[in-house]
Protein backbone atom coordinates (compact mmCIF):
# COMPACT_ATOMS: atom_id res chain seq x y z
CA UNK A 1 0.00 0.00 0.00
CA UNK A 2 1.04 3.61 -1.16
CA UNK A 3 -0.09 6.46 0.58
CA UNK A 4 -1.76 8.78 -2.63
CA UNK A 5 1.15 11.37 -1.96
CA UNK A 6 3.95 9.19 -1.83
CA UNK A 7 3.70 8.59 -5.94
CA UNK A 8 3.39 11.07 -8.41
CA UNK A 9 -0.11 13.07 -7.94
CA UNK A 10 -2.97 13.15 -10.08
CA UNK A 11 -5.33 15.76 -10.15
CA UNK A 12 -8.61 14.21 -11.24
CA UNK A 13 -10.79 11.41 -10.73
CA UNK A 14 -14.11 9.96 -12.08
CA UNK A 15 -15.03 9.19 -8.25
CA UNK A 16 -13.61 10.78 -4.73
CA UNK A 17 -14.75 9.40 -1.88
CA UNK A 18 -14.65 11.22 1.44
CA UNK A 19 -14.46 8.81 4.62
CA UNK A 20 -12.01 5.50 5.01
CA UNK A 21 -14.49 3.68 7.05
CA UNK A 22 -16.12 0.17 5.88
CA UNK A 23 -18.84 2.30 3.74
CA UNK A 24 -16.32 4.48 2.28
CA UNK A 25 -13.64 1.55 1.07
CA UNK A 26 -16.51 -0.64 0.24
CA UNK A 27 -17.97 2.46 -1.90
CA UNK A 28 -13.75 2.71 -3.05
CA UNK A 29 -13.69 -1.05 -4.20
CA UNK A 30 -16.60 -1.29 -5.85
CA UNK A 31 -16.09 1.98 -7.95
CA UNK A 32 -12.96 0.64 -8.69
CA UNK A 33 -14.10 -2.89 -9.67
CA UNK A 34 -16.30 -0.83 -11.91
CA UNK A 35 -13.39 0.75 -14.17
CA UNK A 36 -14.24 3.88 -12.31
CA UNK A 37 -11.30 5.76 -11.16
CA UNK A 38 -10.86 6.58 -7.51
CA UNK A 39 -9.58 8.07 -4.96
CA UNK A 40 -10.06 8.09 -1.45
CA UNK A 41 -9.57 10.80 1.70
CA UNK A 42 -9.58 9.89 5.14
CA UNK A 43 -8.74 12.50 7.63
CA UNK A 44 -7.78 9.95 10.63
CA UNK A 45 -6.76 6.40 10.12
CA UNK A 46 -8.81 3.91 8.09
CA UNK A 47 -11.47 2.26 10.20
CA UNK A 48 -10.39 4.15 13.18
CA UNK A 49 -13.94 5.60 14.41
CA UNK A 50 -17.31 3.50 14.12
CA UNK A 51 -16.16 1.23 12.18
CA UNK A 52 -13.91 -0.21 14.62
CA UNK A 53 -16.40 -0.14 17.48
CA UNK A 54 -18.90 -2.84 16.42
CA UNK A 55 -19.51 -5.98 18.65
CA UNK A 56 -16.78 -7.90 15.76
CA UNK A 57 -20.11 -8.95 14.30
CA UNK A 58 -21.63 -10.21 10.55
CA UNK A 59 -24.74 -11.00 11.60
CA UNK A 60 -28.32 -11.03 9.91
CA UNK A 61 -30.33 -8.84 13.06
CA UNK A 62 -32.59 -10.85 14.64
CA UNK A 63 -33.85 -8.20 17.18
CA UNK A 64 -34.80 -6.81 13.81
CA UNK A 65 -37.90 -9.29 13.22
CA UNK A 66 -39.96 -7.94 15.78
CA UNK A 67 -40.18 -4.62 13.72
CA UNK A 68 -41.34 -6.34 10.57
CA UNK A 69 -38.06 -5.25 9.02
CA UNK A 70 -37.89 -8.54 7.02
CA UNK A 71 -36.39 -6.90 4.08
CA UNK A 72 -33.48 -5.46 6.23
CA UNK A 73 -33.14 -8.92 7.73
CA UNK A 74 -32.74 -10.68 4.62
CA UNK A 75 -30.10 -8.43 3.19
CA UNK A 76 -28.37 -8.51 6.34
CA UNK A 77 -28.00 -12.88 5.83
CA UNK A 78 -27.39 -12.67 2.57
CA UNK A 79 -24.48 -10.40 2.67
CA UNK A 80 -23.31 -12.45 5.99
CA UNK A 81 -22.83 -15.10 3.56
CA UNK A 82 -20.87 -13.10 1.14
CA UNK A 83 -18.64 -11.83 3.64
CA UNK A 84 -18.25 -15.53 4.88
CA UNK A 85 -17.60 -16.63 1.00
CA UNK A 86 -14.96 -13.23 -0.17
CA UNK A 87 -13.57 -12.95 3.35
CA UNK A 88 -12.87 -16.66 4.64
CA UNK A 89 -9.81 -15.78 7.16
CA UNK A 90 -12.13 -12.84 8.90
CA UNK A 91 -15.89 -14.14 9.39
CA UNK A 92 -16.72 -17.44 10.99
CA UNK A 93 -19.76 -18.93 12.47
CA UNK A 94 -20.66 -18.59 16.62
CA UNK A 95 -23.21 -20.11 18.20
CA UNK A 96 -25.68 -17.88 19.60
CA UNK A 97 -27.52 -19.12 23.25
CA UNK A 98 -30.37 -17.02 23.47
CA UNK A 99 -32.24 -18.33 27.16
CA UNK A 100 -36.03 -18.57 27.57
CA UNK A 101 -37.84 -17.73 30.75
CA UNK A 102 -41.52 -18.35 32.38
CA UNK A 103 -42.13 -14.73 31.08
CA UNK A 104 -44.07 -13.51 28.39
CA UNK A 105 -41.25 -11.84 26.66
CA UNK A 106 -38.88 -14.15 27.02
CA UNK A 107 -40.82 -17.44 26.29
CA UNK A 108 -40.51 -20.27 24.56
CA UNK A 109 -43.08 -19.84 21.54
CA UNK A 110 -42.34 -16.31 20.86
CA UNK A 111 -38.52 -16.93 20.22
CA UNK A 112 -39.42 -20.45 18.58
CA UNK A 113 -41.50 -18.16 16.13
CA UNK A 114 -38.42 -16.02 15.78
CA UNK A 115 -36.24 -18.47 15.25
CA UNK A 116 -38.00 -20.25 12.55
CA UNK A 117 -38.29 -16.94 10.46
CA UNK A 118 -34.12 -16.19 11.16
CA UNK A 119 -33.53 -19.99 9.63
CA UNK A 120 -36.24 -19.25 6.39
CA UNK A 121 -34.81 -15.90 5.58
CA UNK A 122 -31.08 -17.43 5.55
CA UNK A 123 -32.26 -20.76 3.84
CA UNK A 124 -29.57 -20.74 1.42
CA UNK A 125 -26.70 -19.80 4.09
CA UNK A 126 -25.18 -23.43 3.52
CA UNK A 127 -24.22 -22.50 -0.01
CA UNK A 128 -21.33 -21.19 0.98
CA UNK A 129 -17.37 -21.44 -1.10
CA UNK A 130 -15.23 -23.36 2.48
CA UNK A 131 -17.95 -25.86 3.51
CA UNK A 132 -16.77 -25.80 6.94
CA UNK A 133 -18.43 -21.91 6.98
CA UNK A 134 -21.90 -23.48 7.02
CA UNK A 135 -24.55 -22.59 9.56
CA UNK A 136 -26.69 -25.19 11.00
CA UNK A 137 -30.54 -24.66 12.06
CA UNK A 138 -31.30 -23.52 15.16
CA UNK A 139 -31.91 -25.90 18.09
CA UNK A 140 -34.10 -25.97 21.22
CA UNK A 141 -32.53 -27.32 24.49
CA UNK A 142 -33.64 -27.73 27.96
CA UNK A 143 -32.43 -25.81 31.13
CA UNK A 144 -30.33 -28.05 32.49
CA UNK A 145 -28.21 -28.59 29.33
CA UNK A 146 -28.46 -24.63 29.04
CA UNK A 147 -26.03 -24.27 32.51
CA UNK A 148 -24.27 -27.06 31.36
CA UNK A 149 -22.92 -24.89 28.04
CA UNK A 150 -23.09 -21.50 29.93
CA UNK A 151 -22.74 -21.20 33.96
CA UNK A 152 -23.37 -17.66 33.56
CA UNK A 153 -26.58 -17.94 32.27
CA UNK A 154 -29.66 -16.64 34.96
CA UNK A 155 -31.62 -19.78 36.04
CA UNK A 156 -34.51 -18.10 37.88
CA UNK A 157 -37.45 -19.19 35.98
CA UNK A 158 -35.49 -20.65 33.47
CA UNK A 159 -36.95 -22.92 30.94
CA UNK A 160 -34.07 -23.37 28.45
CA UNK A 161 -32.84 -21.88 25.56
CA UNK A 162 -32.58 -21.52 21.89
CA UNK A 163 -29.34 -22.14 19.90
CA UNK A 164 -28.55 -20.46 16.15
CA UNK A 165 -25.42 -18.99 14.25
CA UNK A 166 -24.54 -16.19 12.49
CA UNK A 167 -20.98 -14.69 12.22
CA UNK A 168 -17.95 -13.13 14.20
CA UNK A 169 -16.04 -10.77 12.60
CA UNK A 170 -12.67 -10.97 14.50
CA UNK A 171 -10.83 -8.12 13.37
CA UNK A 172 -13.16 -5.79 11.97
CA UNK A 173 -10.16 -2.81 11.39
CA UNK A 174 -8.37 -5.57 8.98
CA UNK A 175 -11.06 -6.28 7.16
CA UNK A 176 -11.61 -2.70 6.33
CA UNK A 177 -7.93 -2.75 5.43
CA UNK A 178 -8.79 -5.50 3.41
CA UNK A 179 -11.66 -4.05 1.47
CA UNK A 180 -9.58 -0.87 0.39
CA UNK A 181 -6.36 -2.87 -0.21
CA UNK A 182 -8.68 -5.03 -2.98
CA UNK A 183 -9.75 -1.36 -4.53
CA UNK A 184 -6.02 -0.26 -4.14
CA UNK A 185 -5.22 -3.22 -5.97
CA UNK A 186 -7.55 -2.21 -8.73
CA UNK A 187 -6.03 1.09 -8.93
CA UNK A 188 -7.76 3.10 -6.53
CA UNK A 189 -5.57 6.15 -4.71
CA UNK A 190 -6.02 6.73 -0.92
CA UNK A 191 -4.43 8.47 1.91
CA UNK A 192 -5.32 8.54 5.55
CA UNK A 193 -4.70 11.60 7.72
CA UNK A 194 -5.97 13.66 4.83
CA UNK A 195 -8.76 15.97 5.42
CA UNK A 196 -11.32 17.32 3.25
CA UNK A 197 -11.33 21.04 3.97
CA UNK A 198 -13.27 22.55 1.68
CA UNK A 199 -15.74 21.57 -1.85
CA UNK A 200 -14.96 22.96 -5.42
CA UNK A 201 -18.16 24.40 -6.32
CA UNK A 202 -18.50 26.15 -9.62
CA UNK A 203 -22.20 26.76 -10.69
CA UNK A 204 -23.76 24.82 -8.03
CA UNK A 205 -21.97 21.49 -8.71
CA UNK A 206 -18.76 20.08 -6.63
CA UNK A 207 -16.09 19.48 -9.11
CA UNK A 208 -13.80 18.27 -6.58
CA UNK A 209 -12.39 19.18 -3.04
CA UNK A 210 -9.33 20.53 -2.15
CA UNK A 211 -7.55 18.02 0.76
CA UNK A 212 -4.84 19.22 3.82
CA UNK A 213 -2.52 16.26 4.11
CA UNK A 214 -2.33 16.43 7.85
CA UNK A 215 1.16 14.80 7.86
CA UNK A 216 3.10 17.83 5.85
CA UNK A 217 0.24 20.57 6.48
CA UNK A 218 0.43 21.09 2.47
CA UNK A 219 -2.61 21.72 0.53
CA UNK A 220 -3.88 19.87 -2.63
CA UNK A 221 -6.59 20.12 -5.06
CA UNK A 222 -8.42 17.70 -6.63
CA UNK A 223 -11.00 17.51 -9.77
CA UNK A 224 -13.74 14.95 -9.84
CA UNK A 225 -16.57 14.50 -11.70
CA UNK A 226 -18.29 12.45 -8.42
CA UNK A 227 -18.17 13.19 -4.91
CA UNK A 228 -19.49 10.72 -2.56
CA UNK A 229 -19.29 11.79 1.14
CA UNK A 230 -19.29 8.56 3.04
CA UNK A 231 -18.05 10.46 6.39
CA UNK A 232 -20.41 8.09 8.67
CA UNK A 233 -21.40 9.98 11.83
CA UNK A 234 -19.24 13.47 10.30
CA UNK A 235 -21.58 13.24 6.99
CA UNK A 236 -24.08 16.90 7.91
CA UNK A 237 -20.66 18.41 9.24
CA UNK A 238 -18.62 17.67 6.23
CA UNK A 239 -21.25 19.24 4.27
CA UNK A 240 -21.90 22.19 6.66
CA UNK A 241 -18.32 22.75 7.29
CA UNK A 242 -17.04 22.50 3.69
CA UNK A 243 -19.10 24.62 2.00
CA UNK A 244 -21.20 27.16 4.37
CA UNK A 245 -23.77 28.66 1.66
CA UNK A 246 -25.03 25.04 1.07
CA UNK A 247 -28.66 24.79 2.16
CA UNK A 248 -28.63 21.58 4.10
CA UNK A 249 -31.85 19.89 5.11
CA UNK A 250 -30.83 16.87 6.41
CA UNK A 251 -29.15 15.96 9.49
CA UNK A 252 -27.43 12.42 11.24
CA UNK A 253 -28.48 11.80 14.65
CA UNK A 254 -25.82 9.75 16.40
CA UNK A 255 -26.04 7.08 18.92
CA UNK A 256 -23.39 5.80 21.32
CA UNK A 257 -22.20 2.43 21.75
CA UNK A 258 -19.62 1.02 23.68
CA UNK A 259 -18.02 -2.67 24.93
CA UNK A 260 -15.80 -3.67 27.10
CA UNK A 261 -13.72 -6.26 27.59
CA UNK A 262 -13.34 -8.84 30.54
CA UNK A 263 -11.78 -12.30 31.51
CA UNK A 264 -13.92 -15.20 29.93
CA UNK A 265 -17.06 -15.12 31.29
CA UNK A 266 -18.65 -17.67 28.49
CA UNK A 267 -16.95 -20.26 26.38
CA UNK A 268 -18.18 -21.65 23.10
CA UNK A 269 -21.24 -19.50 22.75
CA UNK A 270 -22.25 -15.78 22.84
CA UNK A 271 -25.24 -15.61 24.83
CA UNK A 272 -27.86 -12.98 24.35
CA UNK A 273 -30.07 -11.66 26.95
CA UNK A 274 -32.92 -9.00 26.85
CA UNK A 275 -33.00 -6.41 29.59
CA UNK A 276 -35.84 -4.79 31.32
CA UNK A 277 -36.12 -2.15 29.33
CA UNK A 278 -36.24 -4.61 26.04
CA UNK A 279 -33.00 -4.28 24.93
CA UNK A 280 -30.41 -7.16 24.00
CA UNK A 281 -27.08 -7.18 25.91
CA UNK A 282 -25.01 -10.14 24.69
CA UNK A 283 -21.21 -11.85 26.28
CA UNK A 284 -19.19 -12.95 23.46
CA UNK A 285 -16.18 -15.51 23.32
CA UNK A 286 -13.32 -13.45 21.84
CA UNK A 287 -9.39 -13.83 22.27
CA UNK A 288 -10.05 -16.22 25.26
CA UNK A 289 -11.64 -13.04 26.82
CA UNK A 290 -15.25 -11.76 26.83
CA UNK A 291 -16.02 -9.17 24.90
CA UNK A 292 -19.41 -7.51 26.53
CA UNK A 293 -22.16 -4.67 24.89
CA UNK A 294 -23.31 -3.07 23.29
CA UNK A 295 -25.25 0.04 24.63
CA UNK A 296 -27.22 2.31 22.46
CA UNK A 297 -27.26 5.84 23.92
CA UNK A 298 -28.44 9.02 21.70
CA UNK A 299 -25.28 11.43 21.51
CA UNK A 300 -26.04 15.09 21.15
CA UNK A 301 -21.95 16.48 21.27
CA UNK A 302 -19.64 16.85 18.63
CA UNK A 303 -18.56 13.70 17.13
CA UNK A 304 -15.01 14.92 17.35
CA UNK A 305 -15.16 14.66 20.82
CA UNK A 306 -16.42 11.91 22.01
CA UNK A 307 -14.83 9.61 24.44
CA UNK A 308 -15.82 6.89 26.44
CA UNK A 309 -16.91 7.79 29.36
CA UNK A 310 -16.67 6.26 33.24
CA UNK A 311 -20.73 6.41 33.51
CA UNK A 312 -20.91 4.77 30.39
CA UNK A 313 -18.91 1.98 31.30
CA UNK A 314 -20.48 1.82 34.62
CA UNK A 315 -24.15 1.97 33.44
CA UNK A 316 -23.48 -1.26 31.04
CA UNK A 317 -21.79 -3.53 34.14
CA UNK A 318 -24.52 -2.10 36.35
CA UNK A 319 -26.82 -4.13 32.97
CA UNK A 320 -25.12 -6.56 33.12
CA UNK A 321 -25.21 -7.76 36.74
CA UNK A 322 -28.77 -7.44 36.71
CA UNK A 323 -29.36 -9.42 33.97
CA UNK A 324 -27.01 -12.42 33.90
CA UNK A 325 -26.14 -14.91 36.39
CA UNK A 326 -22.20 -14.79 37.67
CA UNK A 327 -20.48 -13.05 40.80
CA UNK A 328 -21.20 -9.20 40.36
CA UNK A 329 -18.47 -7.73 37.88
CA UNK A 330 -16.39 -4.77 39.35
CA UNK A 331 -14.88 -1.68 37.29
CA UNK A 332 -12.10 -3.02 37.72
CA UNK A 333 -12.45 -6.07 36.33
CA UNK A 334 -12.92 -4.16 32.99
CA UNK A 335 -9.36 -4.55 30.96
CA UNK A 336 -10.29 -2.17 28.06
CA UNK A 337 -13.49 -0.58 26.65
CA UNK A 338 -13.98 0.89 23.62
CA UNK A 339 -16.63 3.22 21.98
CA UNK A 340 -17.95 4.48 18.52
CA UNK A 341 -21.11 6.61 17.63
CA UNK A 342 -23.15 5.40 14.83
CA UNK A 343 -24.76 7.30 12.04
CA UNK A 344 -28.75 7.38 11.81
CA UNK A 345 -30.95 8.60 9.28
CA UNK A 346 -32.44 11.82 11.11
CA UNK A 347 -36.14 10.55 9.82
CA UNK A 348 -36.51 7.53 11.89
CA UNK A 349 -37.94 6.48 14.94
CA UNK A 350 -36.85 8.58 18.12
CA UNK A 351 -35.21 5.78 20.64
CA UNK A 352 -31.45 5.17 18.69
CA UNK A 353 -31.86 1.14 19.71
CA UNK A 354 -35.33 1.26 18.05
CA UNK A 355 -33.95 3.09 15.23
CA UNK A 356 -33.67 0.78 11.79
CA UNK A 357 -30.22 0.43 10.43
CA UNK A 358 -31.23 1.18 7.06
CA UNK A 359 -29.57 3.71 4.81
CA UNK A 360 -30.45 6.46 2.24
CA UNK A 361 -28.48 7.32 -0.33
CA UNK A 362 -28.94 10.68 -1.11
CA UNK A 363 -28.10 13.11 -4.34
CA UNK A 364 -27.17 16.89 -2.98
CA UNK A 365 -28.95 17.43 -6.18
CA UNK A 366 -31.89 18.26 -4.22
CA UNK A 367 -30.33 21.08 -2.38
CA UNK A 368 -29.35 22.66 -5.36
CA UNK A 369 -25.88 21.37 -5.37
CA UNK A 370 -25.02 18.84 -8.20
CA UNK A 371 -21.73 16.54 -8.30
CA UNK A 372 -22.25 15.31 -5.19
CA UNK A 373 -23.81 11.91 -3.08
CA UNK A 374 -24.19 11.46 0.55
CA UNK A 375 -24.77 8.20 1.94
CA UNK A 376 -25.88 7.55 5.37
CA UNK A 377 -26.46 5.56 7.88
CA UNK A 378 -26.42 1.36 7.52
CA UNK A 379 -24.70 -1.16 9.38
CA UNK A 380 -21.00 -3.09 8.63
CA UNK A 381 -22.82 -6.45 7.58
CA UNK A 382 -24.80 -4.42 5.16
CA UNK A 383 -22.09 -1.82 3.47
CA UNK A 384 -20.79 -3.93 0.75
CA UNK A 385 -24.69 -3.91 -0.10
CA UNK A 386 -25.00 -0.35 0.44
CA UNK A 387 -21.57 0.06 -1.90
CA UNK A 388 -23.46 -1.44 -4.46
CA UNK A 389 -26.63 0.59 -3.88
CA UNK A 390 -24.96 3.37 -4.21
CA UNK A 391 -23.23 2.54 -7.72
CA UNK A 392 -26.31 2.69 -9.52
CA UNK A 393 -26.67 5.71 -8.38
CA UNK A 394 -22.75 7.22 -9.42
CA UNK A 395 -24.11 5.19 -12.87
CA UNK A 396 -26.97 7.44 -13.44
CA UNK A 397 -25.07 10.82 -12.67
CA UNK A 398 -22.21 9.91 -14.71
CA UNK A 399 -24.35 8.26 -17.43
CA UNK A 400 -22.27 6.04 -18.29
CA UNK A 401 -23.02 2.09 -17.69
CA UNK A 402 -20.90 0.37 -15.55
CA UNK A 403 -22.56 -2.60 -15.21
CA UNK A 404 -23.58 -5.21 -12.36
CA UNK A 405 -21.67 -5.47 -9.10
CA UNK A 406 -19.16 -8.42 -8.96
CA UNK A 407 -17.40 -7.93 -5.60
CA UNK A 408 -19.54 -10.76 -4.27
CA UNK A 409 -18.37 -13.20 -6.48
CA UNK A 410 -14.39 -12.29 -5.85
CA UNK A 411 -12.41 -12.97 -3.26
CA UNK A 412 -10.99 -9.62 -1.26
CA UNK A 413 -7.04 -9.61 -1.97
CA UNK A 414 -5.19 -11.52 -0.10
CA UNK A 415 -7.99 -13.60 1.52
CA UNK A 416 -8.44 -16.66 -1.54
CA UNK A 417 -8.69 -19.44 0.69
CA UNK A 418 -11.15 -21.63 -0.53
CA UNK A 419 -10.40 -23.91 2.79
CA UNK A 420 -9.40 -22.02 6.01
CA UNK A 421 -8.73 -25.48 8.04
CA UNK A 422 -6.67 -26.67 5.15
CA UNK A 423 -4.74 -23.57 4.80
CA UNK A 424 -3.80 -23.44 8.70
CA UNK A 425 -2.76 -26.67 8.48
CA UNK A 426 -0.42 -26.13 5.71
CA UNK A 427 1.24 -23.38 7.23
CA UNK A 428 1.75 -25.45 10.59
CA UNK A 429 3.94 -27.91 8.19
CA UNK A 430 5.67 -25.22 6.88
CA UNK A 431 6.47 -23.00 8.96
CA UNK A 432 7.57 -25.67 12.46
CA UNK A 433 9.67 -22.85 13.59
CA UNK A 434 6.72 -20.81 14.96
CA UNK A 435 4.04 -22.00 17.57
CA UNK A 436 0.48 -22.52 16.52
CA UNK A 437 -0.73 -19.64 17.86
CA UNK A 438 1.64 -17.35 16.05
CA UNK A 439 0.49 -19.38 12.53
CA UNK A 440 -3.72 -19.00 13.89
CA UNK A 441 -3.14 -15.51 14.47
CA UNK A 442 -1.36 -14.35 11.45
CA UNK A 443 -3.29 -16.79 9.40
CA UNK A 444 -6.77 -15.56 10.13
CA UNK A 445 -5.85 -11.78 10.37
CA UNK A 446 -3.31 -11.36 7.53
CA UNK A 447 -4.45 -14.10 5.03
CA UNK A 448 -2.19 -14.92 2.49
CA UNK A 449 0.37 -12.39 3.03
CA UNK A 450 0.72 -14.29 6.50
CA UNK A 451 3.98 -15.24 4.49
CA UNK A 452 5.21 -12.34 3.98
CA UNK A 453 5.53 -11.65 7.49
CA UNK A 454 6.68 -15.05 9.40
CA UNK A 455 9.43 -14.75 5.75
CA UNK A 456 10.40 -11.36 7.71
CA UNK A 457 10.89 -12.92 11.00
CA UNK A 458 12.93 -15.89 9.65
CA UNK A 459 15.28 -13.55 7.77
CA UNK A 460 15.65 -11.15 10.59
CA UNK A 461 15.28 -13.31 14.15
CA UNK A 462 14.66 -10.05 16.72
CA UNK A 463 11.34 -9.75 14.65
CA UNK A 464 10.45 -13.55 15.63
CA UNK A 465 9.75 -12.27 19.26
CA UNK A 466 6.26 -13.52 20.57
CA UNK A 467 4.74 -10.17 21.83
CA UNK A 468 1.06 -11.56 23.35
CA UNK A 469 -0.79 -14.56 24.04
CA UNK A 470 -2.10 -14.75 20.59
CA UNK A 471 1.44 -15.55 19.72
CA UNK A 472 1.49 -12.03 17.84
CA UNK A 473 5.20 -11.17 16.97
CA UNK A 474 7.36 -8.05 16.11
CA UNK A 475 7.98 -8.34 11.87
CA UNK A 476 3.41 -7.72 12.31
CA UNK A 477 4.81 -3.81 13.78
CA UNK A 478 7.46 -3.73 10.50
CA UNK A 479 4.95 -4.85 8.29
CA UNK A 480 2.65 -2.55 9.44
CA UNK A 481 5.27 0.79 9.18
CA UNK A 482 6.40 -0.15 5.94
CA UNK A 483 3.60 -1.63 3.99
CA UNK A 484 -0.22 -0.38 5.66
CA UNK A 485 0.45 3.74 5.67
CA UNK A 486 0.83 2.90 10.10
CA UNK A 487 2.15 6.24 11.04
CA UNK A 488 1.26 6.62 15.02
CA UNK A 489 1.38 4.23 18.10
CA UNK A 490 -2.62 4.31 18.04
CA UNK A 491 -2.43 2.80 13.93
CA UNK A 492 -0.02 -0.17 15.69
CA UNK A 493 -1.57 -0.93 18.29
CA UNK A 494 -5.12 -0.62 17.28
CA UNK A 495 -5.65 -1.33 13.97
CA UNK A 496 -3.09 -2.98 12.49
CA UNK A 497 -2.12 -5.22 14.88
CA UNK A 498 -4.17 -6.71 18.07
CA UNK A 499 -2.18 -5.74 20.27
CA UNK A 500 -3.79 -2.88 22.41
CA UNK A 501 -7.06 -4.51 21.73
CA UNK A 502 -7.18 -6.38 24.50
CA UNK A 503 -5.80 -3.65 26.52
CA UNK A 504 -2.52 -2.34 28.07
CA UNK A 505 0.09 -5.17 26.85
CA UNK A 506 3.00 -5.95 28.69
CA UNK A 507 5.20 -3.10 29.58
CA UNK A 508 8.18 -4.96 27.53
CA UNK A 509 5.69 -5.41 24.41
CA UNK A 510 4.57 -1.83 25.16
CA UNK A 511 8.94 -0.77 25.18
CA UNK A 512 9.68 -3.01 22.00
CA UNK A 513 7.08 -1.56 19.95
CA UNK A 514 7.86 2.01 20.83
CA UNK A 515 11.21 1.71 20.07
CA UNK A 516 10.65 0.04 16.59
CA UNK A 517 8.01 2.66 15.69
CA UNK A 518 10.60 5.57 16.67
CA UNK A 519 13.41 3.51 14.85
CA UNK A 520 11.29 3.22 11.33
CA UNK A 521 9.41 6.32 11.33
CA UNK A 522 12.49 8.60 12.78
CA UNK A 523 10.66 9.99 15.51
CA UNK A 524 12.64 12.07 17.80
CA UNK A 525 12.30 12.22 21.52
CA UNK A 526 9.48 14.77 21.70
CA UNK A 527 7.36 12.85 18.94
CA UNK A 528 7.63 9.40 20.92
CA UNK A 529 5.95 10.93 23.71
CA UNK A 530 3.77 12.60 22.28
CA UNK A 531 2.76 9.38 20.78
CA UNK A 532 3.07 7.64 24.27
CA UNK A 533 0.67 9.91 25.75
CA UNK A 534 -2.02 9.79 23.17
CA UNK A 535 -2.09 6.02 23.12
CA UNK A 536 -2.00 5.89 26.99
CA UNK A 537 -5.62 7.91 27.00
CA UNK A 538 -6.52 5.23 24.95
CA UNK A 539 -5.30 2.05 27.01
CA UNK A 540 -6.47 4.25 30.14
CA UNK A 541 -9.87 3.60 31.93
CA UNK A 542 -11.78 6.96 33.00
CA UNK A 543 -12.06 8.17 36.00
Amino acid sequence: MKRLFDEPIENHYDVIVIGGGITGVCVAYEAATRGLKVALFEKGDYGQATSAATSKLIHGGLRYLKNFEYGLVRESLTERKVWENIAPNFVYPIPFMVPTYSNLRNNKVVLFIGMVLYDLLSLDKAWTWDKSKKLPLHKTIGASQTLKLETCVPNKNLTGSSIYYDCQNINPERLTLGVLKSAMALGAKSANYAKVKSFAVKSNKVSGVNVIDLLTQEEHSFAADLTINCSGPWADIVLKSANSDIKNEHHIRRSEGIHIITKKLCYKHAITIMTKDGRHVMLMPWRNHTLIGTTDKPYFGSPDDYSVTKESIQDLIDEINENYGFEKLKYSDVQFAYGGLRPLVDDQTKESYETSRKYEIFDNVKEGLDGLITVEGGKYTTSRKLASQTLRVVSKKLNRNLGLSITDKKYLVDSDIKSMESFIKQLVLRYPQFSEATINYLGRNYGLQCHTILRLAIYDKPLAKVLNDDGEILAEVVYAIKKEMAYTLSDIFFRRTGLGTLGFPSEETFKVVVKTAKELLKWDDARTQEEIDKVMKIFNLPK
